[in-house]
């Protein structure tokens, strides 16, 4: 069993078993998508959502597509789709602040001054922690600083921070930062761990191996849940539990895993953790920030970054500059709430009111893995059904379900320039790495089998209209 809660879903297995009911040769059929469809039974997740059109996305080549039909969405690791409800309790939100200003602060429903703590029940629940752990605030990388500011505490030989060479820039950066504002230098205390030679993601042996012995200097590790430009799922519970073996705190940029798959952030002893929720989450570019802090750091007053929210509620009015710190990851707040970014967490939570994370789970292994089959059908290198003899592709992300979430990382052998180009004249978004990666998210709240053939429908297409040109 491994550290996300996940059995290993065989996918092959199941697409043949869905071919053989259907009567088709093989999950290749294009009848196959609609008889997936059919028996999804979280299909209906989608009308929660709003959805974009051809019509209303730029560049689209309207002579090409339906112009009123719905865009072919794969981009959802960059920004989730927006829920229907959180249109609605913005605008109740709305009236309340024109209705009555100032007292909307304590006014029910979200009363702003404790808006977040109306979302930290269901938050807390996403990531698998209690809700003293949780706290809701700020964007992702101010947050990787409040944390680290506070838990990163060098010595002369223990002062190094271990994260992947492929870090997401925001860790790069705040991480680089902070060791400068201690007066070390990156290139002695920034270790960075590379794939081995030929291959595109870290192995877990080889991510322990160096933490065993290299850890009496590792003061902390920082590694991503989900590895945003190879869609790679680390074993969080193993990395941290080898990380502390060696006296490390660990720490977890989860912007990626977030929503995506679940999480047990308590269960595993995470020390620190923080994610953005604009991705999986669905709450809009820029959306309120979540951290993670672990209960047994519950009351230990290490020195942090401090505010007037930090202070506890029941005698912040009390106004006399006397800090009565509150508990938990509460404690690490600063300002309060803003509100019109608590909205769109709630609006989220509205739309998987019915849901599991374990069922959205289940769902997403067979699209991705749908998607996975196809991509290798009609592109694989060594496919006898290739549809170019110029173009093909493979997925970088791994194969194996339990190591990957909603995103298959597709690495063309040519340039994805003009294929790109051609995917979105036809209303696909999905999003581009130059020179040879397409990242492409079936996201399991409002995707459909449907929308995956669909884009590899368009993909066969673009890739024949670039193969004549080259």
């Amino acid at each position: 069993r491994m550290s996300s809660g996940d059995e290993r879903f065989d996918v092959q297995t199941w697409l043949s078993e869905e071919a053989t009911e259907l009567g088709v040769p093989n999950a290749s059929h294009s009848s196959l998508a609609a008889h997936l469809l059919a028996k999804d039974p979280l299909a209906t997740l989608r009308d929660q959502f709003e959805f974009p059109k051809n019509r209303t996305l730029p560049d689209v080549d309207l002579s090409l597509v339906d112009a009123d039909a719905d865009s072919i969405y794969l981009c959802g690791n960059s920004l989730g789709l927006m829920p229907k409800a959180t249109r609605r309790i913005m605008n109740e939100q709305f009236d309340k602040w024109g209705q009555m200003g100032v007292f909307g602060h304590l006014t029910a429903p979200i009363p702003w001054a404790h808006g977040d703590e109306c979302a930290m029940e269901g938050v807390a629940e996403l990531v698998g922690a209690k809700p003293v752990e949780v706290a809701l605030m700020n964007g992702l990388t101010v947050n990787i600083h409040i944390l680290l500011t506070s838990f990163y505490k060098p010595t002369a030989t223990r002062h190094k921070i271990l994260l992947e060479s492929r870090a997401f820039p925001s860790d790069h950066y705040a991480i680089e930062s902070q060791l400068r504002l201690k007066g070390l230098d990156p290139e002695t205390s920034m270790v960075c761990m590379t794939p081995r030679e030929g291959e595109e993601t870290l192995r877990t042996e080889d991510i322990i191996k160096y933490i065993q012995e290299e850890g009496d200097s590792i003061a902390v590790v920082f590694f991503s849940g989900i590895q945003y430009f190879t869609g790679q799922l680390f074993d969080i519970e193993k990395i941290t539990k080898a990380g502390q073996a060696k006296g490390c705190l660990v720490g977890w940029d989860l912007a990626h895993a977030f929503a995506n798959v679940p999480l047990k952030l308590h269960e595993w002893n995470v020390d620190f953790a923080c994610w953005c929720s604009y991705k999986y989450g669905c709450t809009g570019a820029g959306g309120l920030a979540g951290a993670f802090v672990h209960e047994r750091f519950k009351d230990d007053k290490r020195e942090r970054m401090l505010g007037w929210w930090s202070h506890k509620m029941s005698t912040r009015f009390q106004m006399n500059n006397v800090l009565d710190l509150d508990e938990g990851a509460a404690g690490y707040r600063i300002s309060n709430p803003p509100a019109h970014l608590v909205v769109p967490v709630m609006g989220f939570l509205e739309a998987i009111k019915d849901v599991s994370i374990d069922d959205l789970r289940r769902r997403s292994y067979k699209l991705t893995g749908y998607l996975e089959y196809l991509v290798e059908y009609y592109f694989g290198a060594g496919s006898s059904h290739r549809v170019s003899d110029k173009v093909s592709c493979h997925s970088i992300t791994p194969k194996e379900t339990d190591q990957r979430g909603c995103q298959l990382s597709l690495k063309f052998n040519v340039s994805i320039d003009r294929i790109f180009k051609e995917l979105i004249k036809r209303g696909v978004a999905a999003d581009k790495r130059y020179p040879y990666i397409i990242r492409v998210a079936p996201v399991h709240l409002y995707n459909s089998f449907i929308d995956i053939r669909k884009f590899v429908d368009v993909l066969i297409e673009s890739v024949r209209i670039v193969e004549k040109e080259m």
